[in-house]
């Protein structure tokens, strides 16, 4: 932390405690003091002199990490979950020390690529909506796509809450005996649920799915449930995305 004032969810960020967005919710929880006391409101500004903890550990600097995650099924995707189920900092190995968070999230029964960091200001950047990175996925999924259904995907589907953008949708095998098909998606958002919502609003139950392509990566060189370490040279072109 640097001895100008930031803001106390921008100073957790930056120290790869979590997302700016969950570093205020913490906040708004109670979990975090300054110089002792209990801070609940947004606002607060710190620098390097004062004294941050959260949930009784002071705030440190830490190197930034980036790494690269096949996600396999049966995995939530975050640091930690009230039932006990298993998150992704389960995977992790001793080679990771530092606080990382996942940038995004995969739904529980979806595998695929995810990335986990602890530069707050790296995953505020792939997170904003004017980042339109894009995402490919492969869903297996029921029944048989007509050519009507694949051009609503990819003209946007209209939800209660939003509009999806324009898709690019590929039929890369159907099974008329078992009236199955293995689909690839390619999008640029990540509403909630959203591939799921997609093929389901044109009557196709979505079966299997995975997320095989995050803008330029993929899971080339991993088997499911490893990691490995992005490279300066992605870490860069990913930053210099707009």
């Amino acid at each position: 932390m640097k001895n100008e004032k930031i803001r106390l969810q921008k100073a957790m960020s930056d120290a790869g405690v979590a997302s700016r967005r969950k570093s205020e919710q913490m906040i708004a929880d109670g979990e975090v003091t300054v110089n002792g006391k209990t801070i609940t409101e947004m606002g607060v500004k710190v620098d390097s002199h004062d004294k941050v903890e959260v949930n009784g550990i002071p705030l440190r600097h830490e190197k930034k990490r980036y790494i690269l995650m096949y996600k396999p099924r049966g995995v939530i995707s975050a640091v930690k979950d009230d039932k006990g189920r298993k998150v992704l900092t389960d995977l992790l190995e001793d080679d990771v020390d530092e606080r990382v968070y996942p940038i995004g999230r995969l739904d529980y029964d979806t595998s695929g690529l995810i990335l986990l960091t602890n530069d707050g200001e790296f995953a505020n950047q792939l997170m904003h909506p004017r980042y339109h990175v894009e995402k490919i996925y492969v869903a297996k999924v029921e029944g048989i796509l007509t050519t009507e259904e694949i051009r609503k995907i990819e003209g946007g589907i209209k939800f209660k809450d939003y509009t999806s953008a324009p898709a690019k949708v590929k039929v890369m095998s159907k099974d008329n005996k078992k009236k199955t098909s293995i689909v690839r998606l390619t999008i640029h958002e990540g509403h909630n649920h959203q591939v799921k919502n997609m093929f389901q609003a044109v009557g196709h139950s979505v079966e299997k799915l995975s997320r095989e392509r995050y803008d330029f990566l993929t899971l080339e060189g991993l088997v499911s449930g490893k990691y490995r370490n992005l490279t300066h040279q992605e870490v860069a072109m990913l930053k210099e995305r707009k």
